[in-house]
């Protein structure tokens, strides 16, 4: 069999710490110490040149030949690209990102009812495209949030059913159609709702919480 190897360019800290062996811990994060704690955090490390990349693909900068679906609305559009990890050819591993266009969206934290007509489009045309291009049907495709997330712009992972992989666990996986439904029931559930997830600790925000004295 042969050999694949990811080669990643520039590497962050993050990316880093992503593939790096590393002690994990479980942390239940309330509504107060996301305002207080995670989202001031986030808001100096981890966005502007941190996310640029991003940004780069999303003007058609970066990775024009990857581009799956683009959807271009500014409010509830978004562009689907496959994933780094899949090589486009094993179905059952299907891989895709969907990365949305807003850029006032940093994880699911940041959702409320307003982003409903997103969510759903997101979902809707993806599934459409998968099954469109691949013959992927919807339920076999598992689409999903991570929360605390590689990078901090709103995307989505599409993935096949059958595929195993990290990243797709409780405590760090939270499906769109949960995450839709929830937001149904009550607008503002994630700025409020305690979130329990598994943590690295080499990351910085682990470090971030740990000074700040939320982890017992």
């Amino acid at each position: 069999p042969g050999v694949k190897v990811d080669i990643i360019h520039p590497a962050t800290e993050k990316h880093i710490a992503k593939y790096s062996k590393d002690e994990v811990r479980m942390f239940r994060e309330t509504g107060d110490v996301y305002r207080t704690v995670t989202l001031p955090y986030v808001e100096r490390e981890e966005l502007g040149g941190r996310i640029s990349w991003v940004h780069n693909i999303l003007e058609k900068k970066k990775e024009v030949d990857r581009i799956l679906f683009e959807d271009p609305d500014p409010k509830d559009g978004f562009m689907l690209m496959p994933d780094m990890k899949w090589d486009q050819k094993s179905l059952s591993e299907l891989y895709c990102l969907a990365i949305v266009n807003r850029r006032d969206l940093a994880t699911i934290r940041s959702l409320t009812a307003e982003h409903l007509p997103l969510l759903r489009n997101v979902l809707d045309k993806g599934c459409k495209l998968l099954e469109s291009k691949y013959g992927v049907l919807r339920h076999e495709v598992r689409a999903y949030f991570h929360y605390q997330p590689t990078f901090y712009h709103l995307h989505v992972h599409f993935t096949h059913v059958d595929m195993e992989g990290p990243g797709m666990f409780c405590g760090k996986a939270h499906l769109v159609q949960d995450v839709i439904d929830n937001i149904e029931l009550r607008p503002d559930y994630y700025q409020v709702v305690p979130m329990t997830m598994v943590m690295k600790t080499s990351l910085g925000l682990w470090k971030e919480l740990v000074n700040a004295g939320c982890v017992n």
